[in-house]
């Protein structure tokens, strides 16, 4: 058995199909570990999500911030961006179930030594106690009152974590952290306005995975989120998001060897800006 984590895939449904050919998936016998940001802007999101939900125990993936905006907007929360390309998803027959499996997607999953992320971890975070924060936000989401936690999932702050949060704010910390964050202090303060390159870091900010002293440095992230970041491998992270969606790759790697795979963006999949 292998198992394939893959980067952001964003509605880039025949690069997807691409790549797994490239790796020679078995869904019988492998597994795919998939970073989150299945769906929007690309222009094949419904494809994607039928797809992945149709490999059942054979894929895993997490939340990232698109697939929460999906959820978001179907249940009237939220606001549609510019770019957004999931009205095909919205309008679709078997809208309630696609959107019932993903809302009962994990926002992380710990395995093995691996911690896959859509975003990253704050640096007071071991891994072990993320997962736990990961399961609270999970259960609210799951929950009869699941549109309670949708009502007050968005916003930024407050924009750090207090053991001593409770309610919506600690929630939302946790989930800005896990589907939004880059840059963060070192003391955790999280800056959401900065991206591109890690040059890009405001003053007093850096890559929240280069935080001396971060707890999880203890086991090895799988994530994705920062396409202007690129494929970005170090002993303890993986960060697998090559923007395709922006006419770059589409990057797997295969676990526990490290091998990568890539293939260019599908014609007709890219969108003509640079980096999300």
């Amino acid at each position: 058995m292998a198992i394939y984590a893959v980067g952001d895939i964003q509605g880039c449904y025949d690069s997807l199909r691409r790549l797994l050919d490239r790796c020679h998936f078995d869904p019988k016998k492998d597994r795919l570990w998939l970073v989150g940001d299945l769906v929007n802007r690309g222009p094949r999101s419904l494809e994607t999500l039928r797809f992945v939900k149709s490999l059942g125990d054979a894929a895993l993936t997490v939340l990232g911030n698109h697939d929460l905006s999906l959820i978001m907007l179907a249940e009237g929360f939220g606001k549609r961006g510019k770019d957004d390309t999931l009205d095909e998803v919205l309008a679709a027959p078997d809208r309630e179930e696609l959107l019932f499996w993903l809302r009962h997607q994990p926002l992380m999953h710990l395995e093995d030594g691996y911690v896959l992320v859509h975003a990253g971890l704050l640096p007071q975070w071991s891994a072990v106690q993320a997962r736990a924060l990961a399961r609270e936000v999970e259960t609210a989401l799951q929950g009869e009152n699941f549109r309670d936690c949708l009502a007050h999932l968005w916003g930024s702050e407050p924009n750090a974590w207090d053991d001593g949060l409770t309610g919506w704010e600690r929630l939302r910390v946790v989930v800005n952290a896990m589907t939004r964050m880059r840059f963060c202090s070192p003391k955790g303060v999280m800056e959401f306005k900065a991206k591109g390159k890690v040059s890009n870091a405001p003053k007093g900010y850096l890559p929240w995975f280069a935080v001396p002293e971060r707890r999880s440095r203890d086991v090895t992230i799988v994530c994705g989120h920062w396409s202007a970041l690129g494929l970005h491998v170090e002993p303890n992270l993986m960060a697998l998001d090559s923007g395709c969606l922006w006419g770059g790759c589409l990057t797997a790697m295969k676990l526990p060897k490290r091998k990568i795979y890539q293939v260019d963006c599908a014609p007709g999949e890219a969108v003509p800006q640079l980096f999300d």
